[in-house]
């Protein structure tokens, strides 16, 4: 098979993430569609969407940004952000099809004119596209711009939906605020506005297959839900470790950091997967209930112990994969001086009756050993270990979010001899061995959750602002107080030594990266 043929087959082998029956036609309008994320992320998400035969046919989008270009401009921008190997499914459409789909709108966020403008669009591909009026807005816009976008639909008319029969939603990109002042006016001003039941708070992380088979692994299957408790677990790793550095993003990363950027969003969505209890149905309701008690369940972080339980970090120059890389304060855009930190490390207590003593350790950095993101369950040992000559080490139960989405459970085993020796064995299940090609992106799925109106894996007002309660305390102990000695770790390592000391002074350690 030639390498041109490979890649086709791996386009086109994973038939199960074809949609049998297409969802509702709609026009989507895409604020700040001339930006790295709409780019970047999104119109290769809507590409896979539309050739996996998820959108309807008559789908059409709206690219709505300042930049003046034509509609033909923004369908070659657009063509070189996706996969140059174009297979539609059985019923999908192929690349050339997707394009005829996309349309551009040039017009400036807060000015009601541009939005008069769009109002006539919409109701004329609304007529020609026979769209039933259903619409979603998707803001990808710097965070800065989101309430003027949303006061604008606002006012142009268009935050309800026309029928009784269509609808009207939109999604908001994180960070959804800087701390929880400014997340709850943000609430405010897009539930202003909008209904909760038509916002659609999105956290990409959400949508990756480990993080959704999360839930089916402890609610559909009887092995490990009896063992997912404080009898049983010894404590919890969450780890979202990166390779690379801030690239392209200090201007945004200065103001923002690791704890706002990882800990607040995407760590705090997975521990309150990992906690939650059984939902009462697998619904968006009573999923998002239970996940907010988890939130609101963790012992919350006071000043004096704060400095015991968080450490931070900021890289210093190393070498990553065999290459020498900059610290962070060498990096372009970022203060030589610059406090930010680029590694966080906390460990949470959360106090209910399930994990009451278990201790959950959180950790997030750019510039470390190995990009990964991972749940490591470690199990207590067994009471009594009747193998004298034997060492076994705790059970672990390992959830891979990325890169290679799978899991792995690890238990001892004698190793062959006549001596009674003990050694740790791995089982292993991965996605792309089990199901064939790739899972479908994160992104892909979330959208098509959005269309079919299942907002389950998306964040509630309530919940992001309890994230925000969370971290608030660190974030004011930090601005009162000077950063420790940074850089702190050299790319490339595993972080801070204090991180270590944070596991270590439980008896406990950081799984290697």
């Amino acid at each position: 098979m030639t390498a041109r043929e490979a890649e086709v087959a791996e386009a086109t082998q994973a038939d199960a993430y074809y949609c049998e029956i297409p969802n509702e036609p709609c026009v989507i309008v895409m604020f700040g569609a001339s930006g790295d994320l709409a780019r970047r992320k999104l119109l290769p998400a809507l590409h896979d969407l539309a050739r996996h035969s998820c959108l309807a046919p008559r789908f059409r989008l709206v690219g709505f940004a300042r930049t003046e270009l034509s509609d033909d401009d923004f369908r070659r921008n657009a063509s070189e952000f996706l996969p140059k190997v174009d297979s539609p499914g059985p019923s999908g459409v192929g690349q050339h099809e997707f394009l005829k789909h996309l349309q551009y709108f040039s017009g400036n966020y807060d000015d009601a004119e541009a939005y008069r403008r769009l109002v006539e669009r919409l109701e004329n591909l609304d007529r020609e596209g026979q769209l039933g009026g259903n619409r979603l807005f998707y803001l990808a816009t710097p965070p800065e711009v989101y309430p003027r976008v949303i006061e604008q639909l606002g006012k142009a008319g268009l935050a309800h939906p026309k029928t009784e029969k269509s609808w009207t939603r939109v999604i908001i990109e994180k960070p959804f605020g800087r701390d929880q002042a400014s997340a709850r006016a943000l609430n405010d001003k897009v539930l202003s506005v909008f209904e909760e039941s038509q916002v659609y708070r999105i956290d990409h992380y959400l949508g990756k297959e480990t993080v959704q088979n999360m839930l089916v692994l402890r609610f559909g299957n009887g092995i490990f839900e009896p063992l997912w408790n404080r009898n049983y677990v010894d404590h919890v790793q969450i780890t979202a470790a990166e390779s690379l550095g801030v690239e392209r993003r200090a201007a945004f990363y200065e103001s923002t950091g690791a704890l706002r950027d990882m800990i607040q969003s995407h760590v705090l969505q997975l521990t309150s997967l990992v906690a939650m209890e059984a939902p009462a149905t697998f619904d968006a309701t009573s999923v998002r209930n239970e996940k907010i008690k988890v939130l609101q369940s963790i012992r919350p972080f006071r000043q004096e112990t704060i400095w015991k339980s968080v450490v931070r970090g900021q890289y210093g120059p190393g070498t990553v994969n065999g290459k020498a890389v900059p610290g962070y304060r060498q990096e372009p855009g970022v203060k030589p001086d610059s406090p930010t930190e680029t590694f966080v490390a906390l460990k949470l207590q959360v106090d209910n009756w399930r994990w009451s003593g278990v201790p959950f350790y959180l950790r997030t950095g750019k510039r470390l050993k190995r990009a990964t993101t991972e749940v490591a369950i470690r199990f207590k040992q067994a009471p009594h270990m009747v193998f004298r000559s034997g060492n076994a080490e705790s059970n672990s139960l390992i959830l891979n979010i990325q890169p290679d989405e799978g899991i792995s459970l690890s238990f001892g085993a004698k190793s062959p001899g006549s001596q009674m020796q003990i050694r740790p064995v791995t089982m292993d299940f991965q996605y792309r061995q089990a199901f064939g090609g790739g899972s479908r992106d994160a992104y892909a799925t979330l959208i098509n959750d959005c269309i079919r109106g299942d907002a389950t894996l998306f964040d509630r007002a309530d919940s992001v602002e309890a994230a925000w309660a969370l971290v608030d305390p660190i974030l004011e102990a930090w601005r009162t107080a000077s950063a420790p000695p940074f850089p702190n770790y050299p790319a490339g390592s595993e972080g801070p030594r204090a991180a270590d000391d944070l596991t270590e002074s439980d008896g406990h350690q950081w799984r290697a990266l």
